[in-house]
């Protein structure tokens, strides 16, 4: 029998971006069953304060009957950011090439919002530089719903 990875994990948060409570099912890798350990797999769409490999305790909710997020254990080191495309016709592609060509992975909800994580190992300086010329060009406006402390630094170097 094959041995089981991953699960589903359901997150409950409140969403700035919605302004209303919101349930996202993202993949987790199983750390440890038993005692409830994850690390996250899939990057968050709208912000729960959690981003890609941080690790984190779920359990058993009976009413939802599946996993459900409790608490974030430890920091990756790795931030999520999101991005609502405002132009009209505008090509959220070109703006995912740039940051994937940093080494920034993202993925798209539709053509007008997607999400982006930035791993441990990238200057944030430079993602936020990117970023904000689109920004100030009202082409996309973005939030940063989980910015580690590493990117946080990254920023004041700067």
């Amino acid at each position: 029998m094959e041995q089981e990875t991953h699960k589903k994990i359901l997150f409950k948060y409140y969403s700035d971006y919605l302004d209303e409570v919101v349930s996202e099912t993202m993949w987790a890798e199983i750390i440890d069953l038993e005692k409830g350990l994850f690390k996250l797999d899939n990057i968050p769409f709208f912000g729960p304060l959690i981003a890609t490999d941080d690790l984190f305790y779920a359990e058993f909710d009976e009413t939802e009957k599946k996993f459900m997020h409790r608490k974030t254990i430890q920091n990756s080191g790795n931030s999520i950011v999101q991005i609502a495309v405002l132009e009209k016709g505008f090509d959220a592609a070109i703006i995912r090439e740039k940051l994937k060509a940093i080494n920034c992975l993202s993925d798209a909800l539709n053509e007008t919002f997607f999400a982006a994580e930035i791993g441990k190992d990238v200057d944030y300086a430079l993602v936020r530089s990117l970023l904000s010329e689109y920004e100030s060009q009202e082409i996309i406006e973005f939030a940063e719903p989980c910015l580690s402390e590493k990117h946080r630094t990254d920023l004041l170097k700067n």
